[in-house]
């Protein structure tokens, strides 16, 4: 079963190894933190070229810098699928008995389940109402913490939403501009490029992503091997040399000695 230790290694920033925020995609698909790509730029201007941190591709800085690059909504979808598959999960408050003149420190009813439609945390308690309640008895229920699919948990997520178009969900991925899109954009912008239904390119990102997991990974320890061996040689570099001053001190002894 699919837990959020499986989705750790993409939902982390290639720069700083950390869980992604407000994870930006460039036109190379790699993903980062908008901060990671922001101090990776900071020497570049709008319009300038920038290389890919990781496959080193190059592309042109948006004409408001790097905060212009697409948010890539499946990195985001697999953040909130980690949260809700985590054991911390289970210690998370309801945000469904909670009001807003309340401090989280007060609620003392803990999450049990996770509702899709209305994105809420919700106990025992708001549970039993959300499924009492006709508007809500519909909805899709998510149990909490580490037994939670993210298989499933992917299949449940509701659908994201347009940057451009806020009311728009996402539907369609334009591989010229590298970028998930709603049909109101298709129309205005995007009709005459190559698209396709963006949930039958997510396998692909997630693939990808996984793969730079991996690669990155080897990298590591790859680079752990050099430094265990770059290790041993400054070793072997400092006996030879106390070594050789050893017999110099001895050959010093001995001239003066014969002196």
């Amino acid at each position: 079963m699919a837990t959020a230790k499986q989705l750790d290694d993409i939902t982390e920033c290639p720069i700083c190894t950390e869980v992604y925020t407000d994870p930006r995609s460039l036109p190379c698909v790699h993903t980062y933190c908008l901060k990671c790509i922001e101090a990776w730029s900071k020497d570049k201007q709008p319009g300038d070229k920038l290389a890919c941190p990781l496959c080193r591709k190059e592309f042109t800085l948006p004409s408001n810098g790097v905060k212009d690059l697409p948010k890539n909504f499946f990195v985001a979808n697999f953040l909130q699928m980690k949260e809700l598959s985590s054991v911390e999960s289970k210690t998370s408050y309801c945000e469904g008995c909670r009001g807003d003149e309340e401090s989280e420190s007060e609620v003392q009813n803990v999450a049990s389940v996770y509702c899709v439609e209305c994105q809420m945390k919700l106990c025992r308690s708001c549970r039993r109402t959300h499924e009492r309640v006709k508007v809500t008895r519909s909805h899709k229920l998510v149990d909490l913490g580490e037994k939670a699919n993210a298989e499933i948990l992917h299949q449940l997520m509701p659908p994201s939403y347009c940057d451009q178009h806020e009311d728009k969900s996402i539907e369609i991925y334009c591989f010229e501009c590298k970028v998930a899109i709603c049909m109101m954009c298709y129309i205005e912008l995007h009709n005459t490029h190559k698209c396709s239904d963006v949930n039958k390119v997510d396998d692909d990102f997630r693939r990808q992503m996984a793969s730079d997991g991996d690669n990155i990974a080897a990298g590591v320890e790859k680079c752990r091997e050099m430094l265990g061996s770059l290790e041993k040689e400054k070793n072997d570099f400092i006996e030879q040399v106390i070594e050789i001053g050893i017999e110099i001190s001895e050959c010093h002894v001995s001239a003066t000695l014969s002196d």
